[in-house]
């Protein structure tokens, strides 16, 4: 009986090594593509003759550390300010709001077109309040900062013109960093991210594969996200939620790696962890939700491939997990039918490889 349990353990962790070893090859498949197709560059096919009317939502929630520098960077946006207009969705129970309140009272004055915007109730959290946005908003595009973004003044004269293509309904900026020097965490957030927003999404976007709205520091055609059903707070990640909606309705998106929106990256292991958290759980939460709409859809194998080697990345984390606490059970099973001359290396690689895992 040991004997047929030691075979079903060993199985196991032979499946899910090929597991992870399928993840691993199409993490390299993405290297390969993205060092292929980097210097393919999207460019807009024409320019608007007439610029149309943008809107700037800056939602906000308990930021009073960085409400200020985020409302002075958007107004310095290059573009026409009767065809601007600033919405500063507040959701804050803390000293944000007043905050908030007098920065809207001394742009008004100077003639920006800015509202406070507050509900009463945070249903929906940040999907709700970009919705409640939405239903009193001018702008045919809309554009999302989060609080610690700061937006150069030229985002979105870099944006706009791509959406002279009917079929785009949104252009997403890659993230840059303010503070990716501070310590040895921001350090090593700044190589994870850079991998992501360099890497994956420049591959993902120039192969013609599904990639997402980052929640910030992008532009939306606000009727493609009226036509993928809006935003919805079912998930903790509304923005990949809405994204893969959105394409699976056969809307196209842009990604601009050369152009950097800049922003603070979490300074503290808790911040750091809320955030990783938030991502993990909410990736599994929309492939759960969209994983039989992607498997039925009409699009090519590799974009329907592509999208649940993306939605269900973080799978591999308790993989790895299980793995780690199954080499203790195989080493012990395997003490008891080898001989011991040969065990004893046996033993110390499983130790080492035990180690390496945890």
């Amino acid at each position: 009986m040991s004997l047929l349990f030691l075979y079903l353990l060993s199985g196991l962790q032979l499946f899910l090594l090929a597991f992870l070893s399928i993840f691993g090859l199409h993490r390299l498949s993405l290297v390969i593509q993205y060092f292929r197709l980097r210097s393919v560059c999207p460019k807009p096919e024409t320019l608007f003759r007439q610029l149309p009317k943008v809107t700037v939502q800056l939602p906000v929630y308990n930021e009073p550390h960085v409400i200020t520098r985020l409302v002075e960077h958007c107004v310095l946006l290059d573009y026409p300010p009767d065809l601007l207009e600033f919405q500063l969705l507040d959701d804050s129970d803390d000293e944000t709001s007043s905050i908030a309140e007098a920065l809207t009272a001394k742009y008004q004055a100077q003639g920006v077109s800015i509202q406070h915007v507050q509900r009463s109730s945070r249903e929906g959290f940040k999907a709700g309040a970009l919705n409640y946005g939405l239903g009193i908003s001018d702008g045919e595009f809309v554009a999302v900062f989060d609080a610690d973004f700061l937006p150069p003044p030229d985002f979105l004269k870099k944006s706009i013109h791509f959406f002279t293509d009917k079929k785009i309904g949104m252009v997403q900026h890659c993230w840059g960093h303010i503070n990716s020097k501070d310590s040895l965490l921001t350090r090593a957030q700044t190589l994870l991210l850079d991998g992501h927003f360099r890497i994956e999404h420049t591959a993902r976007h120039r192969s013609g594969k599904y990639f997402n709205f980052n929640g910030t520091a992008g532009i939306w055609r606000k009727s493609s996200i009226a036509e993928a059903g809006g935003w919805q707070g079912d998930t903790l990640t509304e923005d990949l939620d809405l994204s893969y909606r959105s394409q699976l309705g056969g809307t196209q998106f842009v990604y601009l790696v050369e152009s950097k929106v800049p922003a603070e990256l979490p300074s503290s292991i808790e911040a750091f962890r809320s955030q990783q958290h938030r991502w993990t759980k909410g990736s599994i939460q929309v492939l759960q939700k969209l994983g039989s709409s992607i498997a039925e859809a009409k699009i090519p194998f590799r974009v329907k491939s592509e999208a649940f080697f993306h939605l269900g990345a973080n799978l591999c984390y308790p993989i790895m997990l299980l793995m780690g606490l199954l080499v203790l059970p195989l080493l012990i099973l395997w003490q008891h039918h080898l001989p011991t001359q040969e065990m004893s290396p046996l033993l110390h690689r499983g130790i080492f490889s035990l180690a390496f895992v945890a």
